[in-house]
């Protein structure tokens, strides 16, 4: 099978694959070609996933369902372009004491949360355009300063916006002749960059509300995004402070290395079929990636990493750790 219709992770799987059915047999799990003539495209054990991902037409047999909630696996649907449509959440995947501790954090206990989730994005922006080589960034060392004065959540959303604003300004500078970036759009994105920075701020998203579900946390109760119908406030909080070092980094080499070129879009502004194939499996290569940890000084993968700040969010929340920290990279 193509690389980009497989497995690429022992905890999170991707399937691409048009007309796939996934099956349980004997304990594994069955990427099977039901529309083709391929047959069995993939196996993996049932106990070394713990995430699928599935793009378009592809299905889950009632039986492997049925399995999937008995071993705790999150299956989650996008379009066949990328774009979240839902996800299937195992009912062992919550514990009440848990939920009962994020639901009593007081305003002052979120706040304290947000600025450390925001002081690590502003630190990480900072860190990617220093390796850039970009300078001038003085005014984000004292934007994250004031982040730490935040007084409640306007506060600290109008620093998060200032700094947000003042690290774009700068992202161009990363870029390789022949790409440009002027400011941040979405919705829809009106150009090749912000194409990939919303592109890859969706899957990014996707890593961290699996992330808060396999550790039981509320993904929908933000401590600084404001409560919206199906919005995963949670989700996008923690994401803040991959964004830069992990997100836009990845978008950078994706286009410094000519992995993607302008010819890879449609119209639109989206990748052509073969190009988002190929991001897909550049983006998990990209996550499973080691790098040795700022903090713990052991050597980690993107995605383990990421588990491990929603652990460490868990601990915040239900009291067995004083405070939040943040991932941070000083260089």
């Amino acid at each position: 099978m193509k690389e980009s219709e497989g497995m690429y992770d022992e905890a999170v799987l991707f399937v691409t694959k048009q007309g796939a059915q996934i099956r349980v047999d004997g304990g594994r799990i069955i990427v099977w070609d039901v529309d083709g003539d391929e047959g069995e495209l993939a196996s993996r054990p049932m106990g070394k996933i713990d995430t699928i991902n599935v793009f378009g037409g592809v299905n889950f047999s009632t039986p492997f369902v049925a399995k999937a909630n008995e071993h705790g696996i999150i299956l989650n649907y996008f379009t066949q372009h990328g774009k979240y449509r839902g996800s299937f959440v195992p009912e062992r995947n919550t514990i009440a004491e848990v939920r009962r501790a994020q639901y009593a954090l007081s305003r002052e206990e979120e706040l304290e949360i947000a600025k450390a989730m925001i002081s690590g994005k502003v630190r990480n922006g900072r860190t990617l355009l220093s390796r850039k080589g970009i300078h001038g960034t003085d005014v984000l060392k004292d934007l994250g300063t004031r982040v730490g004065s935040a007084q409640n959540k306007d506060d600290l959303r109008g620093t998060e916006g200032e700094a947000a604003e003042r690290y774009f300004a700068k992202l161009d500078e990363t870029l390789t002749d022949g790409w440009t970036f002027e400011k941040r759009t979405k919705r829809p994105p009106e150009d090749h960059i912000n194409s990939l920075l919303s592109l890859t701020y969706v899957f990014m998203k996707n890593e961290v509300l699996s992330a808060l579900r396999q550790y039981n946390l509320d993904p929908f109760l933000g401590v600084l995004h404001a409560d919206r119908h199906g919005r995963p406030s949670l989700a996008l909080d923690l994401q803040e402070e991959f964004r830069p070092i992990f997100c836009d980094a990845f978008v950078t080499r994706l286009v410094n290395r000519g992995v993607v070129t302008h010819d890879n879009f449609r119209d639109d502004n989206r990748l052509s079929d073969d190009a988002f194939k190929t991001y897909l499996s550049k983006f998990d290569e990209y996550m499973q990636e080691e790098f040795t940890h700022p903090h713990f000084e052991y050597t980690v993968s993107r995605r383990k990493a990421i588990r491990q700040q929603s652990i460490l969010l868990r601990k915040a929340i239900t009291g067995e750790m004083d405070e939040y920290h943040a991932l941070t990279f000083d260089r």
